[in-house]
């Protein structure tokens, strides 16, 4: 990075920081920290909402996996409008009508107290290895760019998206969230329009190329349920987006800022909907990097690896792009990733004091005591996300199996929503067996490999499918079991 790219890096950083204090003003109330004035426009809310679901991770493993393979994982976006659909018809109307800033209210209204702190916790604990595994990736990538160093770029960032996301509540993450989704997709044009027009042969010949080497593939098409053909990552995606859809707290807590249910079905199905065609435009930049390095004599020797996909993308930033031009695509790398970190501190600090605090602590306490609740859930998530992040300098193999428990626990969060939703017995019993039910499916598929060998049952599935049929078995059994144990006259 020279100097030009440094200084449009900063100021890109010192910017947002700025703008999102600026709302300070609006931000005295726990209720405008959680939810707004009623006054935020509501294609922001739609942007917030759209740069919330893209991250680093997809801004940078996108290109990567359409450059190493094909357009396979488009797919999981192609799932996006049946999620939506859903999310919007019954999901964003319940939760307008409980009108709780808290996504998990519902669930201790269908199932009592126990159901409502485990699905906050899920959540809680999710998000701290969120925020640590995006703060890690992004100084990754700018440690590989700038040579920066790792920790020092994780503590910068994350205390800085700290303390715009504290100043300015809610409002300074949706504004921010928005500006931030703009300038990811305007950095992702300038490249592509870039590549193209860098052409020995002009643009068409990157898709010449791409076409030769079956780069715009969507992957095999079979029935077989132990690879990631077209219809297991399709079923994969319905079921991951829905829980993003209907039950994140990231997600809901947007829809509660709007005035109208109308408006916040709209910005629900309109911001999931955009996520379509941009990532086929992330993938268009891996598709494009290959027509583009492939149309040179020699490919440089740091791509001849080509399973390191994802380092394509930073090098090409750093070694082809125009000065200035650089500084502009790190600064859309970090939009995707500070977008995605100010949400989760706002939205986890939004939980702690709704389902905790105000259910456990101090029923009547003052605006100003909330306030303070809030400042502190937000310093100590920021502080914790940190540490995990510098823990996975060192420590990536014991997060990885984090990752993997956090993963059992989560799964079990949809099922019991949709228990909740489409169930019409009220029995605490069901939920828990079915709960149960799903989470040994999930450890079984999850385990079955490592404990059975590869030729057991549970190892025949791909892992995509560990959520699929975790959620159906909570589900069903939980529904079953309710029809079996309900008290006379007892519904809903």
């Amino acid at each position: 990075m020279n100097t030009i790219d440094i200084v449009v890096f900063f100021v890109y950083i010192g910017g947002i920081a700025l703008f999102g204090g600026s709302f300070f003003k609006k931000n005295r109330t726990s209720s405008s920290y959680t939810v707004g004035n009623k006054d935020i426009p509501s294609w922001v809310v739609t942007m917030s909402i759209f740069a919330t679901f893209v991250s680093s991770i997809s801004y940078l493993a996108l290109p990567g996996n359409a450059f190493q393979s094909n357009w396979s994982a488009l797919v999981f976006s192609l799932s996006l409008p049946i999620a939506t659909l859903i999310a919007v018809k019954y999901f964003v109307p319940l939760y307008r009508k409980i009108n709780s800033p808290s996504a998990y209210t519902f669930m201790e209204q269908r199932f009592g107290p126990w159901a409502r702190i485990y699905v906050s916790i899920c959540y809680l604990l999710t998000q701290l290895m969120r925020i640590g595994t995006i703060l890690y990736l992004l100084a990754l990538t700018l440690n590989a760019i700038a040579g920066w160093d790792i920790a020092t770029i994780i503590v910068f960032t994350g205390l800085i998206v700290a303390v715009y996301s504290m100043l300015g509540g809610i409002t300074a993450v949706l504004w921010t969230d928005a500006i931030q989704g703009i300038i990811l997709i305007v950095g992702a044009i300038v490249c592509i329009g870039y590549m193209l027009f860098s052409m020995p042969e002009g643009p068409s010949q990157i898709f010449t190329i791409a076409a030769d080497h079956d780069k715009f593939s969507l992957g095999s098409f079979n029935l077989d349920l132990s690879k990631p053909t077209f219809w297991v990552v399709l079923v994969y995606g319905v079921f991951i987006n829905l829980q993003n859809f209907g039950i994140d707290q990231n997600y809901v807590q947007r829809y509660m800022v709007l005035k109208s249910d109308k408006e916040a079905q709209k910005s629900a199905l309109i911001g999931g909907l955009i996520y379509l065609p941009i990532s086929a435009l992330f993938l268009f930049i891996g598709t494009a990097l290959y027509g583009y390095y492939n149309s040179a004599e020699t490919l440089p020797l740091a791509l001849q690896d080509i399973s390191k996909g994802d380092r394509v993308f930073p090098y090409f930033i750093v070694n082809a792009l125009p000065s200035g031009v650089t500084g502009l695509m790190i600064a859309s790398i970090f939009a995707a990733g500070m977008s995605t970190i100010s949400t989760s501190f706002n939205s986890s600090a939004t939980v702690f004091l709704t389902d905790y605090y105000n259910k456990y602590f101090t029923k009547d306490a003052s605006d100003k005591k909330r306030m303070q609740v809030l400042y502190i859930s937000s310093i100590i998530i920021s502080i914790l996300g940190i540490g995990i992040a510098i823990a996975m300098i060192n420590v990536k193999s014991a997060l990885d199996a984090w990752w993997k428990l956090s993963s059992i626990f989560s799964g079990g969060m949809l099922g019991l929503f949709l228990l909740g939703i489409f169930s019409k017995t009220k029995n605490t019993k069901g939920a828990i067996t079915g709960m149960i039910a799903g989470i040994l499916v999930i450890l079984w598929l999850t385990f079955s490999e490592t404990i059975f060998g590869k030729d057991s049952v549970g190892a025949s599935f791909h892992t995509y499918l560990t959520i699929v049929f975790g959620t159906i078995a909570i589900f069903l059994v939980g529904f079953l079991v309710s029809i079996i144990m309900k008290p006379k006259n007892q519904s809903v």
